[in-house]
C-alpha cells in the first residue's frame, strides 16, 4: 500500500510554481538552424583552429551558437545554482554540437532520458540538493519511458469549436457520479462531517470535487506517475507555455522523487493520471507534500486508499486557497448583465472576488437574490455555444474552487453535482 508523508519539496507549486510548478512556464522557442533554411547563407568551406578543442565551420549556425553562449553567461549570473548550471551547459552542449555538424535544439532529449544532457543536469541536482545516491537514480532513469500519449494529451484543443458549459456539465452531472457520490457521502459521514467541522468545508464540495475528479476512486489514471512527468519536464510539447510547463513538471518530479523516498514507495510503482496527478483526489505530487493530510490517523498520508485522507486534504486545500468558513451557504448567485455592456472589464479579473454589490450594480449587473454588501463577488461567464451565456456572481469560495482547476465550468460543476448528490440523498441537510 502507497503511503504518503507530508515534507517539504523546497519547490512544487511549481520547482513547479516555484522550482517548477517545476506543477504549474515555457517561454522558450527552438531556433531553427540558419544554415539549413531556405536562402541562408552558405557554409563557409574553410575550416580553421581555435580555442576550441575541435575543429570548427564558420556556419551562421555556428555564429549564432556563440551568441547564445555569450547571452547565456549573463542569464546565469542571475539564476539560481541549477539553473545556472544548466544554462552554462547547455550552451556548451550547443556550441559542441554545431560545431560538429550537430543540431541546435533547445532540448537535447532524443528518446533515452539516460543520454539527455538535462536529465543529467537534473539529476546532479537531486543529487546535491537532497541527498539522492546518483548511480541509484541512474539505474532508476534507466527504466523510465518515453509516453507518448502524454504529450498528445496535453496539446491543446484544436481552434474554432465554442466552449459550452450545459454540454461540460452534462458530462459530470449524471446518473453514475450522482448514485457513487451517493454510496461515497453515506460511506463516510464520519469524516466528511470531520472535514466540515474542522474547515468549514460542507460536505457537498467534497463531494463534488472527487466526484468530478475519479468518479469517487474509480478512475484514478493507470500511467506511471515517473514516466509521465519525465516526459512532460523533458519533452513537453510545442506550446507558447513550453518553458514554463517543463519547468512545472521538472518540479512536479523532483516532488515525487521526495515523495517516494519519504514513504519508501518504489518510484515506478506509483499510478495515476497523465500528468501525474495521484489519487481520490487528483492531487500532484507537489500538492501532496503541500497540502495533503492524514486524516483517519494512521499515521500516514495515502490519497489512493484512505478516503478519509482524500477528505480531509481536499478541506485542507480549500481552506489553504481562500475557503471562508463564515461566508454564507450560497457560493453563486445568478446574475443579470445590462445592454449596454459596461459591465464586461469585469470578467475575467483574475481567481479572487474583488467587486462589491454597488460597484457591480453600477456597472449593469444585478440579481433577484439580495447581496449582502459586505461581501465580495466576481462576474463569471459560461458560455453556452451558439446559446445565450449564463452569468454568475461568485463568491470567495467560488474562487476557491478554482484554485483547485482554473475554470469557472470546473467550479460550477463541483457545485452542481455536489447539489444534486445531496438532493439524491433525499435530504437538505448538509450531512
Amino acid at each position: 500500500m502507497a503511503r504518503y508523508n507530508r515534507s517539504n519539496s523546497g519547490f512544487f507549486q511549481p520547482f513547479f510554481q516555484p522550482f517548477f510548478h517545476l506543477f504549474h512556464a515555457r517561454a522558450s522557442t527552438k531556433l531553427p538552424r540558419l544554415d539549413h533554411h531556405p536562402g541562408a547563407p552558405q557554409a563557409c568551406p574553410h575550416q580553421m583552429r581555435s580555442i576550441l578543442p575541435f575543429p570548427i565551420r564558420l556556419t551562421s549556425s555556428f555564429i549564432l551558437a556563440l551568441l547564445l553562449a555569450a547571452s547565456s553567461v549573463t542569464q546565469a549570473a542571475s539564476s539560481p545554482p541549477f539553473e545556472a548550471s544548466l544554462t552554462m551547459e547547455r550552451a556548451k552542449a550547443s556550441v559542441a554540437r554545431l560545431a560538429q555538424g550537430g543540431n541546435n535544439g533547445d532540448n537535447d532529449y532524443r528518446g533515452d532520458f539516460s543520454a539527455s544532457l538535462e536529465v543529467k543536469l537534473f539529476l546532479d541536482h537531486m543529487a546535491s540538493k537532497h541527498g539522492f545516491k546518483r548511480s541509484e537514480l541512474d539505474a532508476l532513469f534507466a527504466k523510465v519511458n518515453h509516453v507518448k500519449a502524454t504529450i498528445q494529451l496535453m496539446k491543446p484543443a484544436p481552434p474554432g469549436k465554442p466552449k459550452n458549459w450545459q454540454a461540460y456539465r452534462d458530462r459530470f452531472v449524471e446518473t453514475v457520479r450522482i448514485n457513487a457520490g451517493v454510496k461515497f457521502w453515506n460511506d463516510n459521514l464520519d469524516a466528511l462531517a470531520r472535514a466540515q467541522k474542522q474547515y468549514g468545508v460542507p460536505a457537498n464540495i467534497i463531494v463534488g470535487i472527487i466526484g468530478v475528479e475519479t468518479v469517487y476512486g474509480r478512475v484514478t489514471g493507470n500511467f506511471r506517475v515517473l514516466d509521465a512527468l519525465t516526459t512532460l519536464a523533458f519533452d513537453y510539447p510545442a506550446t507558447p507555455n513550453r518553458a514554463a510547463r517543463m519547468a512545472f513538471f521538472k518540479g512536479e518530479l523532483e516532488s515525487v522523487l521526495l515523495l517516494t523516498r519519504s514513504e519508501q514507495i518504489d518510484p515506478l510503482s506509483l499510478l495515476g493520471s497523465y500528468a501525474g496527478a495521484v489519487g481520490l483526489p487528483q492531487f500532484m505530487p507537489s500538492s501532496i507534500l503541500n497540502y495533503a493530510i492524514d486524516f483517519d490517523g494512521d499515521g500516514h498520508i495515502d490519497l489512493r486508499n484512505s478516503s478519509a485522507d482524500a477528505i480531509g486534504s481536499v478541506a485542507n486545500f480549500l481552506t489553504q486557497h481562500g475557503w471562508q468558513r463564515n461566508d454564507p451557504g450560497t457560493i453563486v448567485y445568478p446574475a443579470k448583465v445590462a445592454p449596454h455592456q459596461a459591465w464586461k472589464p469585469l470578467i475575467d479579473l483574475g481567481l479572487a472576488a474583488t467587486l462589491h454589490s454597488d460597484q457591480l450594480l453600477a456597472a449593469g449587473v444585478s440579481s433577484d437574490v439580495p447581496l449582502a454588501p459586505d461581501m465580495l463577488f466576481g462576474l463569471v461567464d459560461l458560455q453556452n455555444g451558439a446559446q445565450a451565456t449564463e452569468y454568475w456572481l461568485g463568491t470567495n469560495n467560488f474562487y476557491a474552487i478554482t484554485h483547485y482547476n482554473r475554470s469557472y465550468f470546473y467550479a460550477m460543476s463541483v457545485i452542481e453535482l455536489g447539489r444534486a448528490v445531496r438532493l439524491a440523498r433525499g435530504s437538505d441537510l448538509e450531512l
